[in-house]
């Protein structure tokens, strides 16, 4: 995009070096208007709010003025290379180690971190995606207190809870956490930074002042989960946890149920050499035909690196997303120093890469939103290592197809936590494609008298204005699509196997 803007302003007669210095005076001038709009910005506010928009903006400036000096792709195609095995463990020889006779002094220097910042608006709901029934009408949020309470109890330990709320999720989520008071679990909180959009075409803020009232919100965003480091660091809250003894958070999406705290990961992390002790893990999984599009980790420059399908060039799409390839990806499960969290950010040392994300505004306005990925600081720390996990760590829940696994018979529920059932025969799960009539969860819900039993299904999917009565069982691949027009209604008790069912079929009450 930049290199468009260039070109149109650019005279014909400029040679290769006065192109380079012209191109540079061009940054220099959308870099100074980028920072006048901001002073102006900041104009608008007082006290409080001023403060944290200044550091805010800050990160911003920093983010912009690295989005302009950007020439050409992040990564050298030629330069990638497979991770040594020594950087990749296996998590079965991990957990062959064992564990000693206490774990409490690990646990004692844990922090669980919840990437919370954001709203269930892609399942049709409003407010905080955290507060979404998702299991015996426990919300995300539930099941991670009931996770950590547990742990806490049975160990006799403090293992804190902290949220990363953004601006859109915070005042929702501390008035639920009230229900939480009386919970063994400290919970903290802390916001993501709050950065302007920018305008395409001028490369210019779209907000005209501070304000978050309804006509103006869409002219703010969140910067991604890269933003943790330099938020969680201003919000104080960093050095409060170092000062308390604490040494490691984990961190991951409020929407993975998988990831809870494992106790061989957290006491291999701990018992790494003091020579070479490890400040950041990347939990990976084997990638599916389903994952193609996660990021991967390779070795670049002599250091793990996480490669992401937007710095792929073109020529090479196809051959990032082959399973042969690149065999793992990223579950966003992520072990990290505290105190080197700390060194890094004030040596301004992370260094992530720039995600551009084009929107379009609800008038028509296009816009950017340049954001980072925690787990793209991993080349910054020393001695970071992958452990590659089985499946059953990554099971995100982003779409009612993944709601309905995880409310149904193949897991059970157990302090907070959710484990496939052991009357699953496979260790996989079935592959789930409901049609749009199901997107939004209160349509969803209502599209079910009761969760079907799924044990023995390999594939299911359905299309159109379909029901499912009590008791229903799905064997196998089964395939269910009323057309337009059409509806079917799977009867009570029905068990289907194998089957395609299509046309018209109706269930009246009588």
């Amino acid at each position: 995009m930049m290199k468009y803007l260039f070109l149109s302003f650019l005279p014909a007669d400029l040679s290769k070096a006065g192109m380079a210095e012209f191109q540079e005076k061009l940054r220099l001038q959308h870099e100074t208007s980028m920072h006048k709009e901001l002073e102006k910005l900041l104009t608008t506010a007082k006290g409080a709010e001023q403060e944290i928009s200044k550091k805010d903006f800050e990160g911003f400036k920093n983010l912009f003025h690295r989005f302009l000096q950007v020439k050409g792709p992040s990564v050298k195609w030629d330069k990638i290379h497979k991770p040594p095995e020594d950087l990749i463990h296996p998590y079965d020889k991990i957990k062959a180690q064992g564990l000693p006779d206490s774990v409490a002094a690990s646990l004692n220097k844990l922090v669980v971190v919840k990437l919370n910042g954001g709203l269930g608006t892609s399942m049709g709901c409003k407010g905080p995606k955290s507060v979404i029934s998702v299991r015996n009408e426990n919300t995300f949020l539930d099941l991670t207190v009931h996770q950590i309470e547990h742990l806490n109890k049975t160990f006799n330990v403090d293992v804190p809870l902290v949220l990363m709320n953004s601006f859109n999720t915070d005042e929702d989520t501390k008035k639920i956490l009230q229900k939480y008071t009386h919970h063994r679990v400290h919970i903290h909180t802390f916001n993501q930074s709050r950065y302007p959009r920018i305008n395409k075409e001028s490369l210019l803020p779209v907000a005209k002042n501070l304000g978050m009232h309804s006509d103006h919100a869409d002219a703010w965003y969140p910067p991604g989960h890269g933003d943790i480091y330099a938020s969680f660091y201003n919000s104080g809250l960093l050095d409060q946890l170092i000062a308390e003894g604490k040494e490691y958070i984990f961190v991951s999406n409020i929407d993975n149920l998988g990831a809870t705290v494992d106790l061989f990961i957290l006491n291999h992390l701990m018992t790494q050499p003091k020579d070479k002790r490890c400040e950041f893990i990347m939990e990976v999984t084997d990638k599916t035909r389903a994952d193609v599009k996660g990021g991967t980790l390779i070795q670049y420059d002599e250091k793990l690196r996480l490669l992401e399908i937007a710095q792929v060039p073109k020529a090479h799409v196809d051959e990032f997303k082959s399973v042969n390839k690149f065999k793992i990806f990223n579950t966003n499960n992520l072990w990290i120093s505290l105190a080197a969290i700390k060194r890094l950010h004030e040596q301004n040392a992370m260094d992530m890469e720039i995600i551009v994300n084009p929107k379009t505004l609800d008038g028509g306005l296009n816009v950017i939103q340049l954001e980072t990925a925690v787990g793209a600081a991993i080349k910054a720390f020393d001695n970071a290592l992958g452990v590659n996990v089985p499946r059953s760590r990554f099971l995100p829940v982003k779409t009612s197809s993944d709601l309905l696994l995880v409310m149904s018979n193949l897991y059970s529920l157990d302090a907070g936590s959710l484990t496939m059932s052991k009357k699953r025969e496979f260790p996989s799960t079935p592959h789930v494609k409901l049609g749009s009539s199901f997107t939004k969860v209160q349509d969803f819900l209502t599209r079910f008298e009761s969760i079907p039993d799924m044990l023995e299904l390999d594939h299911l999917t359905v299309s159109g204005d379909v029901t499912f009565g009590k008791n229903v069982s799905l064997k196998g691949t089964v395939i269910i699509i009323a057309n337009h027009g059409d509806r079917i209604d799977i009867p009570a008790g029905a068990v289907l196997e194998n089957k395609i069912v299509s046309g018209n079929l109706r269930i009246l009450d009588h």
